[in-house]
């Protein structure tokens, strides 16, 4: 067994090593595949191995360096980020299942440096998920950007670098120009970085400062895609699917809502917020945002971009509920981080595997797709269920919650928004789900034919996964009620 110390390096370390002979073993595709493999079930059986610990109350720690006073990189396990760690490093597992399946059906190039980037961008979430302070998130933060650049722009067309400089110039902008500034601010004020339940700003700022400096954390972590810093993300579309299902269900949205919901809790603090009043103003750009990106999914053809600004809007929700300031939309928040990656990796790897077996990539296309990818559209129509919020899938836990909090907080209006997009979720899901069962296939010309068993057997294991949240979702439930400090009733 290793001690919490241990595994916390070793959630660092696995990846990083793993990456390393992933590089080594290029020349032999079977080995190199199966390094990823094993890599991606080390590093989770290092995450769970923390689990315990965690849910007993502990916080494992470890420092590997001091820079200057106040300023170190350091690590440090709470509930929050147990669960985004959990929920990265399971996720790895059947994406690189899912990885070795579409690399090869579609014949894909440079997949020696696919997998590398995965590895290290594994890394790199796991180095953002255990941060034990804004110095140590700000350099993982920045080095997942950095190191999914590749990854975006892997075609290597004019397209793909055209997306990949949007990817760039805007994440790299807002964490260097705005929270970048944050941070140095937040140091300068309390005199340390580090995490704190209850904040560490209460009574080191003005309440002028304290508003500015929440402005810049909100826009400064762009990965959050609020709006209007949230183009990066559907110009990364360009890149293959399982890079997508990585961008927008298990590394890089996710750790901007996870940098968002860990700012107000451990940063500025639940309690301190709420005492210098709501946050009218963050719930109203998130509630925007949540409705504009849905109409936007609305009216998007391509089936990958319909995808994208949906997850434009699902990230929202987490912003939203984290801004209503209550313990049960803190447990909302941290619920919808694991609710939308096990739905919203489903929805791409069906899109993938209809791009590998089908060659469709328009909403228009799928007419009577069903007969033909059965097992598919039966993963999309889970994935699609959850993110409208329809038990019994964990998309409708998260979601009461949310609607919950926004409710006893007497925010009508954020409930009404939740209502809102919930009917634009049913607007811009269902007709897919209706064309792939209950239309008929204009290409006759194709047999049946799903696509390569790794993709079918990744995609079942989310859907399945996202049935089984619902069912069980104590685990899950545990942990988000200690990032809202709620003890279980």
């Amino acid at each position: 067994m290793l001690s919490p110390e241990q595994a916390i390096l070793g959630a660092l370390a696995v990846p990083a090593l793993g990456a390393a002979l992933i590089a080594l073993s290029g020349r032999a595709p079977n080995l190199r595949e199966g390094i990823t493999l094993a890599t991606a079930a080390a590093l989770f059986g290092c995450v769970l191995s923390l689990v315990p610990a965690v849910s007993a109350g502990a916080r494992p720690a470890l420092t590997l360096f001091t820079v200057l006073p106040g300023l170190a990189l350091a690590f440090e396990v709470e509930p929050l980020g147990m669960l985004f760690a959990l929920v990265a490093s399971g996720l790895w597992i059947v994406n690189s299942l899912y990885s070795i399946g579409y690399m090869r059906g579609n014949d894909e190039q440079h997949q020696t440096r696919f997998f590398v980037c995965f590895a290290i961008a594994l890394a790199s979430t796991m180095g953002i998920a255990l941060a034990g302070n804004l110095f140590t998130l700000f350099v993982f933060y920045e080095l997942l950007t950095l190191v999914t650049y590749p990854l975006v722009t892997h075609h290597g067309t004019e397209e793909a670098r055209d997306g990949g400089r949007v990817y760039l110039g805007l994440l790299m902008g807002t964490s260097i120009v705005l929270l970048l500034p944050a941070l140095i601010f937040t140091w300068y004020a309390t005199g340390t970085t580090n995490f704190a339940p209850g904040g560490i700003l209460a009574g080191r700022v003005s309440d002028g400062a304290l508003a500015g400096l929440l402005l810049l954390y909100m826009f400064g972590i762009g990965k959050a895609a609020l709006m209007p810093v949230h183009r990066w993300l559907p110009s990364a579309m360009v890149a293959p699917t399982p890079v997508s299902a990585l961008l927008h269900a298990v590394a890089v949205v996710k750790a901007g809502v996870f940098c968002v919901v860990k700012v107000i809790v451990y940063v500025f603090g639940v309690e301190y917020l709420s005492a210098q009043g709501s946050l009218g103003w963050l719930v109203a750009v998130a509630g925007f945002t949540i409705l504009a990106a849905s109409v936007v999914a609305l009216q998007a053809d391509n089936l990958k971009r319909r995808l994208a600004y949906s997850t434009v809007s699902q990230l929202s929700y987490v912003v939203l509920a984290a801004a209503l300031l209550t313990p049960l939309s803190v447990i909302g928040a941290s619920l919808h981080i694991a609710a939308h990656a096990l739905s919203k990796i489903t929805l791409f790897f069906a899109a993938g595997a209809i791009y590998t077996a089908a060659h469709k990539t328009e909403v228009s296309q799928l007419d009577g797709i069903g007969y033909r990818m059965p097992w598919t559209m039966a993963a999309f129509a889970v994935g699609a269920l959850s993110l409208i919020g329809v038990p019994p899938m964990i998309g409708f836990v998260s979601k009461w919650f949310i609607v919950m909090g926004a409710l006893g907080s007497q925010q009508y209006l954020a409930a009404a928004v939740l209502l809102g997009s919930t009917l634009l979720n049913a607007a811009y899901f269902l007709p897919i789900v209706y064309r792939a069962f209950f239309r008929t296939a204009d290409d006759h010309d194709h047999p049946p034919g799903e696509a390569p068993l790794t993709m079918v057997i990744a995609m079942m294991a989310t859907a399945a996964g996202t049935v089984a949240a619902f069912c069980f979702p104590d685990a899950l439930l545990a942990l988000a009620r200690g990032v809202a400090g709620v003890e279980k009733p």
